[in-house]
């Protein structure tokens, strides 16, 4: 496995998988610490959790110009997302225990509730274009509910899956209650496989999530998917256009493109087209393309070559069959996997890019009549993650947000994850919530316990 810097194209470091049999030796010793782990108080829990939030926001920088180098988002954002990790921390240690409280109902017994525990080994299969964030989002949750967890992240980051399982470690976590598992993705079933792996969480492509619920199944394990998405963004007449175009792209452009709930099909009602786009145009400029390690610079490059080359071949179909390039639309020379802000209208289900995923820094124009046109629109999509409408009609933007298919709708405001709101979404967007006291309950046995 190879850690390439992907703004010069140099080599980081390379990573060896290991073998069947060390690999079985930790799940083993993953699972003997959950026995000591599982009966542990929330307050041991808690302090432990704070002071990895503290590891976190002492060595900021530090853990940024990892994330950084492996994956090439601008080092002002990494620092960010090594900060937001520190925020989950911090919201579940003050938080779990009131979410997990025995939850009493009314039956023919004297006394009947729920008992919230924890299920044992929880496998995360990861990605890097949060590789820090991702993370934690599943860990802090999963590890104050009693559980513990194995981490098999994508290869191209794996310098900061081993400086997240030393953070653990860091922070007074005992060593096996939080494991990084050096594995290539051919290795990932036999780890599903072992019987000391209760449930699998993963955040990925559509692919991915197919044959991780696949294996999941057929080991009758419970299993999350976090997979992709084309949010639409939906700006009204009545919008405030300047607020919603600066918006709009810095949704489009956050992590160089490179966000599952990045705002992808930008959906205009016709009388205000042609200025939103002119705004976003003007917008775009004041980005800067460079080393996303000065923290002037607000656009790096794509993680891989190989994402690049998708990007170029969405795009290259889809002038091929009719759409106009309005700007960009190529790959920048030089070292590093670069590609320019790239417009483009006159989209039609014919293209790859009407249906697929746009995974960088492109914005899908679409036109419409009115809001009717544009909720259809919006749903005529295999995916269901988030997605936006702009208006300054907020009841109107509540009311259209109710009608639209996906996991979340933010009435004008960017589509974001934050610890306090469930995140997670429908259709090919995957199933099961993260965050919020919905996330934490995903991998806890609901155990009624019934006394007359």
């Amino acid at each position: 496995m190879k850690s390439i810097n992907p703004a010069s194209n140099q080599l980081i470091k390379e990573y060896p998988e290991i073998d069947s049999n060390k690999l079985e030796g930790i799940l083993d010793e993953v699972n003997t610490e959950w026995q000591h782990w599982k009966t542990t108080s929330f307050k041991s829990r808690n302090r432990l959790m704070l002071q990895l939030a503290m590891e976190l926001r002492e060595n900021t920088q530090k853990y940024a110009e990892m994330i950084t180098t492996e994956m090439g988002k601008p080092i002002i954002e990494s620092r960010g997302e090594v900060e937001k990790s520190a925020w989950v921390c911090e919201y579940y240690a003050e938080n779990a225990e009131k979410m997990l409280t025995d939850e009493y109902l009314k039956s023919d017994a004297s006394k009947s509730f729920v008992s919230f525990e924890p299920l044992g080994t929880v496998l995360a299969i990861m990605p890097w274009n949060f590789p820090f964030w991702q993370v934690f989002r599943f860990a802090a949750p999963a590890l104050m509910a009693g559980n513990v967890a194995v981490l098999k992240h994508a290869s191209n980051v794996m310098g900061c899956a081993n400086a997240i399982e030393m953070a653990f470690r860091n922070a007074g976590f005992p060593t096996n209650a939080f494991r990084n598992l050096q594995i290539g993705s051919h290795q990932v079933n036999q780890v599903i496989r072992n019987p000391t792996i209760k449930a699998t969480t993963l955040t990925g492509s559509e692919f991915a999530g197919s044959r991780v619920a696949e294996a999941s199944g057929k080991e009758i394990k419970k299993s999350l998917l976090e997979l992709g998405g084309a949010d639409a963004f939906i700006v009204l007449n009545d919008a405030d256009i300047e607020q919603a175009a600066e918006w709009g792209v810095f949704s489009r452009m956050l992590n160089n493109g490179q966000s599952c709930i990045a705002a992808k099909r930008f959906i205009l009602e016709r009388e205000i087209a042609t200025q939103f786009i002119k705004l976003i145009q003007e917008e775009l400029k004041k980005w800067k393309i460079g080393n996303p390690m000065e923290k002037e610079t607000k656009i790096g490059p794509l993680a891989r070559r190989d994402l690049l080359n998708d990007l170029e071949g969405q795009i290259n179909d889809a002038l091929d069959k009719g759409a106009e390039l309005v700007s960009g639309g190529q790959a920048i020379e030089g070292k590093g996997h670069y590609f320019e802000p790239t417009i483009i209208k006159n989209i039609n289900p014919e293209m790859r890019i009407y249906h697929e995923e746009t995974f960088g820094p492109v914005f899908s124009i679409f036109i419409v009549k009115n809001s009717e046109e544009a909720i259809h629109l919006a749903n005529n999509s295999d995916f269901g993650l988030g997605g936006s409408i702009w208006t300054i009609d907020t009841e109107k933007g509540i009311a259209l947000a109710r009608r639209i298919e996906s996991g979340a709708v933010f009435v004008n405001g960017m589509t974001k994850s934050d610890p306090r709101l469930p995140f997670g979404g429908v259709k090919k967007s995957g199933f099961g919530r993260e965050l919020s006291h919905y996330g934490i309950k995903e991998f806890v046995n609901m155990k009624t316990i019934w006394a007359k």
